[in-house]
C-alpha cells in the first residue's frame, strides 16, 4: 500500500485535519520531537487505497542567517553584509530537531500534501518542508505528480474535504518573494543595526536600549510616531471667538444654536458681530428640513481593520490580536485571520454562517429576525485575490474562548451579522434661524431603523432631545448672545489604530507583519504604549529618526520600502526576477549605508544633546585588567563595564543585578571578577569582564562565566565547583555556588535548576575525589555544634550528593524561576544519581550516566 505524507502547520491543524478527513477514525502518536504528533488513517487518493500520515510543523522550519563567522559584530565589518557575506538556512528552532523528525516520518512516502497557511509565508514553508523530506521519499513512476497543495480559509468539514478534492500546486513565485523579503530584511537591518549598536553603546552610557536597531519596515514605522510628536511639539496654540446664541419658544427648553460663521480670529470683529446680533429680541426660522439619511453597514472584515477595532475598542495590541485570532482560526471558531480582502466570494454561504449564530443569547433574535426577513446583500468591497474575509465558522461561548479569546469572537461575529444587515437609517432635521443680520441653525437626528446597529450598538444614533416643531416664518425668543474664546489644540500622539492605518497606506508590511513592527518599535523603547493605546516616542525614538532625517531622509520615510514592497508582489506574481530585484535593492541600501556611515556625526550630535558621556555614566565598581585603575558599572541596559582611562567597554550578563567579588581576580587576566545574581531565590555566578567576551578556551563562547570556564586550575572555573551532571538538562553541570551560604546551593550552569543542600552548614567545599557511583565530585560538609544535623552529634561529612545515605534528607532540587510544578519541595529521596566526573572538564565530554532519567525519577520524586 502506498503512503500519502501530509503535512500542517501547527500540531493542532493536524489534529483537526486528521480528525476530518479519517472522519474520526485515525490513530495518533507522538513524532521523535515531542511536539508534533502523527495521525495515521487509510483511505482513497488518486484512485488508489493508501495510509495517510498526518503531521504538522512549528511555523518556519528554516530561518536564514549568517554563516558563523559573519555573525562575530567584533570581527566583521558590517558593510560586507550587505554582498560579500554569506548567507545560510538554518534549523529555525535546532531543539525542535523539525527536518529530522520530517525526514524520518516521510522516508519511503509516495506523495505529500501539503496543509500550510495560505499565504506567501506557508508557500514558504511548503518548500522548506519540500527541501527536508523528497531526497528521502520513493521515486514516483515515470511522470506520476507526487507534490500536491491544499488552499483552505477555514477549519470546517466542508472547507477541508472541498480543499482535499481539488488539490493544486505549492507556489514557488511567492515563496520567493518571502525568501527575497528574508534576505533584504537580514543584510540591510543587521549591517545598520551591528554600526549604529557599538557606535552609540559605546559613546554613550544611559541609552536606555539594549539594542540600536533599523529596520526596513520598522523604521518607517517609528517615523510615522515621530513625525506627530513633532506636530505636538512645534505646535503653537491660537485664540479664536465663537457667537454662541440661545433662544427658546414657550415653555420649550431652550436651544444652543452654531453660528454659520463657524469662527473668527479677531476679538473685535467677533464682538461686532454680537452688537449686531443684540440689536435683535427675536430669533427668526428661515427653514426647516427633514431629509431622511443611512448610515451605512460595515464592510466584509480584513485583518488591519480588525487590528484597527481590536487596539481602539477592545484594548488589544496588534500582536497580541493575531496571537488569539491565529488561536481562534485554528480550533476553528474563525475564518483564516489574514486577509486583505472585504468581499465576499460569490460562493460563500453567508445564510449557513448565520445560521450557527441563532441560538446565541447575545444576538439570536437579531439573527433569526434577517433569517425570516431575508438577509441583505453585502456591500461591495475589495478582492484581493488571497482569503474570503474574516467571519464566525462556529457558536461559542466565553468559558469555551476565554476573556479575550471571547471578546475578539464577539467583535468579529456581531460585525459580520452586521454585513448582511440592513443599513441604520434615520432622520436629519435642520433648523435655520437669523438673529439681525447673522444666521444660526440647530440639527438633530431621530432614529427610523436602527439596522445593523441592532448587533453593533456602539455605532448606533444617540439619543437626544427632540427639536421643537416648527416651520419657517416663526420666531423664538433670544435669552443670550454671547462671544465665547477658545483655542485651537494640538494633534494628540498617534494610536496604535492611525498607525495601522497610515502603515496600510503607505504599503509599509503586510496585513501578517503590521503588528511585528508595531511590537518591534515598543520592544525597542523607541516608543511606550500610553493609556488610550497611543504611543509617544521615547527620547531615544526621537533622535534616531531626527537624525535619520538628517543623514538621510529615504531611511525612514515611506516612500523606498513601499516600492520595495511593490516589487516583492512583483515576485510573487512571477513578474519580477527574484535576483534582481535582490541585488538592485542591495545596491541602493549599499550606497545609503556608506554615506550614513560617513554622516554619523550628524545624528551623533542630536545624540549628546539627550545622553550623557560614557565616561560620565555609572559608578566604580571594579578594577581593569590592564591598567589597575577602577571601571565602572553602567546600569542602564545593556548593562556593561567601562573602562575611561583605556576607553574600552566590557560586556555583561543581563537581567539580573552586578556585585564586587570579593575583590578576587582572574588569573588569566588580572580583571576583578564581579558577581551575577538574579536574586536571593535564584542563581549567581562570577564571571571576568574580560573572559565574558573573548573566550580564553578553544570549547568556550562569548557569554560564559566562571561557572563554564574550562580552565584547569582556577579557584573560581568550572573544574573547581563543578559536582555533577544536571538532573534535568543534556548538557550542564550542577556547579557550587561559594557565596550562597548559609543557605548553600548549587546551579545548572545551562538551564534553571537549582538544588539547595546543608542549610546552615558552617562550610561546604567541593573535594577533588569523586564518587564510586556516579563519577560526581565528593562535597565536604562542616556544621555547627549545634545546629549539626549529622547522625552522632558529628559535624563533619564527606559524601556524594546524589549517592550518599547521610545526605540524603539534606538535599532539595528548585527551579530558579520558582514557577515549576514538576518536583515536591521537601526532603529527597536516595536513588542513583549520575553526575559528571572529576576528570578534567577541558574539552572531553565527561562520563554521561546510562540511566538519567531512572535516577532522576528515584531521586528528586
Amino acid at each position: 500500500m502506498r503512503t500519502v505524507f501530509m503535512v500542517a502547520e501547527k500540531p493542532s491543524l493536524a489534529q483537526s485535519i486528521a480528525k476530518i478527513l479519517s472522519k474520526g477514525s485515525c490513530s495518533t502518536r507522538k513524532g521523535l520531537n515531542g511536539a508534533c504528533s502523527v495521525h495515521e488513517y487509510t483511505g482513497s487518493f488518486v484512485g488508489q487505497n493508501v495510509r495517510f500520515k498526518m503531521t504538522s510543523v512549528c511555523g518556519h522550519v528554516m530561518s536564514l542567517d549568517f554563516i558563523g563567522k559573519y555573525n562575530n559584530w567584533d570581527k566583521v565589518d558590517p558593510a560586507e553584509l550587505f554582498s560579500k557575506a554569506p548567507t545560510e538556512k538554518k534549523e529555525a528552532n535546532p531543539k525542535l530537531n523539525m527536518v529530522k523528525f520530517l525526514q524520518v516520518e516521510a522516508k519511503g512516502c509516495d506523495f505529500v500534501v501539503l496543509w500550510l497557511d495560505c499565504d506567501k509565508e506557508g508557500e514558504n514553508i511548503c518548500f522548506e518542508v519540500l527541501d527536508a523530506i523528497q531526497p528521502g521519499m520513493n521515486k514516483p513512476y515515470g511522470n506520476e505528480r507526487t507534490v500536491y497543495r491544499a488552499k483552505f480559509s477555514s477549519i470546517t468539514d466542508t472547507d477541508i474535504c472541498n480543499a482535499m478534492a481539488r488539490l493544486g500546486e505549492p507556489n514557488k513565485n511567492e515563496a520567493l518573494s518571502v525568501d527575497a523579503r528574508q534576505e533584504l530584511d537580514l543584510r540591510i537591518g543587521c549591517a545598520f543595526t551591528r554600526f549604529q549598536t557599538k557606535y552609540f553603546q559605546g559613546k554613550y552610557g544611559n541609552l536606555d536600549s539594549s539594542l540600536i536597531s533599523f529596520g526596513p519596515c520598522q523604521t518607517p514605522t517609528l517615523g510615522f510616531c515621530v513625525e506627530r510628536h513633532d506636530k505636538i511639539q512645534s505646535f503653537k496654540p491660537e485664540a479664536y471667538w465663537v457667537v454662541q446664541a440661545k433662544v427658546f419658544k414657550g415653555k420649550d427648553s431652550p436651544l444652543i444654536l452654531d453660528w454659520d460663521r463657524v469662527r473668527v480670529f479677531d476679538r473685535d470683529i467677533g464682538q461686532m458681530f454680537v452688537n449686531m446680533a443684540k440689536t435683535a429680541k427675536e430669533a427668526k426660522v428661515e427653514s426647516v428640513t427633514k431629509k431622511e439619511k443611512a448610515k451605512q453597514r460595515p464592510l466584509a472584515l480584513n485583518t488591519v481593520e480588525m487590528l484597527r477595532v481590536a487596539s481602539s475598542a477592545l484594548g488589544m495590541g496588534p500582536q497580541h490580536t493575531m496571537q488569539i485570532a491565529e488561536r481562534l482560526y485554528t480550533q476553528g471558531y474563525i475564518s483564516y485571520p489574514r486577509t486583505e480582502t472585504t468581499h465576499y466570494p460569490e460562493n460563500f454561504d453567508l445564510k449557513g454562517t448565520l445560521k450557527q449564530q441563532a441560538n446565541s443569547s447575545f444576538w439570536g433574535d437579531s439573527v433569526k429576525a434577517l433569517l425570516s426577513e431575508g438577509i441583505n446583500k453585502p456591500r461591495k468591497g475589495s478582492d484581493a485575490g488571497d482569503h474570503p474575509p474574516i467571519t464566525p465558522m462556529r457558536a461559542a461561548s466565553e468559558s469555551e474562548l476565554g476573556s479575550d479569546g471571547w471578546r475578539l469572537y464577539d467583535y468579529i461575529t456581531r460585525h459580520f451579522i452586521a454585513t448582511v444587515s440592513p443599513d441604520c437609517k434615520y432622520l436629519q432635521t435642520t433648523i435655520s434661524f437669523s438673529i439681525a443680520t447673522e444666521s444660526f441653525t440647530c440639527s438633530g437626528k431621530t432614529l427610523i431603523s436602527p439596522g445593523y446597529t441592532e448587533v453593533m450598538p456602539w455605532q448606533g444614533i444617540p439619543l437626544e432631545e427632540a427639536l421643537p416643531v416648527c416651520e419657517r416664518g416663526d420666531t423664538f425668543t433670544v435669552d443670550e448672545i454671547k462671544l465665547l474664546e477658545k483655542q485651537t489644540n494640538p494633534p494628540d500622539y498617534l494610536t496604535e489604530a492611525e498607525l495601522i492605518t497610515l502603515m496600510e497606506k503607505h504599503g509599509i508590511g503586510t496585513d501578517a507583519s503590521i503588528p511585528v513592527h508595531i511590537n518591534n518599535i515598543c520592544q525597542r523603547n523607541y516608543v511606550t504604549v500610553e493609556s488610550g493605546r497611543k504611543l509617544k516616542p521615547t527620547n531615544l525614538g526621537i533622535v534616531l529618526v531626527h537624525g535619520y532625517y538628517k543623514i538621510d531622509a529615504d531611511l525612514v520615510l515611506p516612500t523606498i520600502r513601499s516600492a520595495v514592497e511593490k516589487q516583492l508582489t512583483q515576485i510573487a506574481l512571477g513578474k519580477a526576477n527574484f535576483q534582481q530585484v535582490l541585488q538592485h535593492t542591495l545596491d541602493i541600501f549599499k550606497r545609503k549605508f556608506h554615506y550614513f556611515v560617513d554622516s554619523i556625526a550628524g545624528m551623533d550630535e542630536l545624540m549628546e544633546v539627550s545622553f550623557s558621556p560614557i565616561a560620565a555614566t555609572g559608578k566604580p565598581l571594579s578594577r581593569c585588567g590592564k591598567c589597575r585603575r577602577f571601571m565602572k558599572y553602567i546600569q542602564a541596559k545593556p548593562s556593561r563595564l567601562h573602562c575611561s582611562h583605556c576607553d574600552e567597554t566590557y560586556s555583561l550578563p543581563q537581567n539580573g543585578a552586578i556585585k564586587l567579588y570579593k575583590e578576587l581576580k582572574c588569573p588569566l587576566d588580572e580583571f576583578e571578577l564581579v558577581l551575577w545574581t538574579s536574586g536571593s531565590r535564584g542563581k549567581s555566578y562570577p564571571v571576568c569582564p574580560y573572559c565574558f567576551g573573548n573566550p580564553p578556551f578553544r570549547d568556550m563562547k562569548k557569554g560564559m562565566g566562571c561557572n563554564e570556564c574550562t580552565h584547569p586550575s582556577c579557584q573560581h572555573s568550572l573544574n573547581s565547583l563543578g559536582i555533577g551532571q544536571c538532573v534535568e538538562c543534556e548538557t550542564g553541570v550542577l556547579v557550587f555556588d561559594p557565596t550562597s551560604g548559609p543557605k548553600w546551593r548549587m546551579a545548572c550552569n545551562k538551564c534553571n535548576v537549582v538544588v539547595h543542600f546543608f542549610e546552615h552548614a558552617h562550610k561546604v567545599q567541593v573535594s577533588q575525589d569523586s564518587c564510586d557511583s556516579c563519577e560526581a565530585s565528593l562535597v565536604i560538609v562542616d556544621f555547627n555544634k549545634t545546629r549539626s544535623p549529622l547522625p552522632d552529634g558529628e559535624t563533619q561529612h564527606t559524601g556524594c550528593v546524589f549517592c550518599d545515605n547521610v545526605f540524603q534528607d539534606l538535599v532539595e532540587l528548585k527551579h530558579a524561576t520558582m514557577r515549576h510544578p514538576m518536583h515536591r519541595a521537601g526532603g529527597a529521596r536516595r536513588g542513583r544519581g549520575k553526575g559528571r566526573g572529576r576528570r578534567p572538564m577541558g574539552r572531553g565530554n565527561p562520563k554521561k550516566p546510562k540511566d538519567k532519567m531512572a535516577a532522576l525519577a528515584a531521586y528528586f520524586v
